[in-house]
């Protein structure tokens, strides 16, 4: 069965071995990889499994302007293999990593984020901090255009020991 809970990472109330599988796309983040993997960790069955994603860099080195952009941004980005070492000392077994594809971010994220800016922007018009908030997305946007063969992100699935 699978049931969708509203509430915060920061302060879950499951009880030990609860889950077979904790599916996390796009927001382990919002409390750190590592952080999320030790702390979910007691909340899934011996044997179950830990499905996250993660941006992470493709390449031991980058160039300056996109290190810089995602050091400021979220300062846990790591390589692959850094990530798969994570996931091993918070106690899994790697059993898959995988790159997800180019138009996942660009048919639906960026694209479809153009018009939804486009109606905030107007929606909240001469309001600074939207202006900015929508800056920074177009922003991000370019640079991963320009620099989509250094990062990604990446799906790590690993199995509780």
């Amino acid at each position: 069965m699978i049931k969708g809970i509203i509430g915060s990472m920061e302060n879950l109330s499951f009880n030990n071995e609860e889950f077979d599988l904790i599916w996390s796309e796009g927001a382990i983040y919002n409390i750190g990889f590592k952080r999320g993997l030790k702390e979910w960790h007691k909340f899934i069955k011996k044997g179950g499994f830990i499905s996250v994603t993660e941006v992470s860099w493709f390449t031991q080195k980058r160039p300056k302007e996109i290190e810089e952009f995602w050091m400021s941004a979220y300062s846990e980005i790591d390589t692959i293999p850094n990530k798969v070492s994570q996931l091993q000392e918070s106690g899994y077994i790697p059993i898959a990593t995988f790159i997800i594809p180019e138009n996942c971010w660009t048919e639906n994220f960026y694209i479809p984020q153009v018009k939804a800016q486009e109606l905030f922007l107007k929606k909240y018009k001469g309001n600074k901090t939207v202006e900015d908030l929508v800056a920074n997305q177009k922003h991000e946007a370019q640079l991963y255009s320009k620099y989509k063969d250094y990062y990604g992100y990446v799906f790590y699935i690993g199995q509780k020991i």
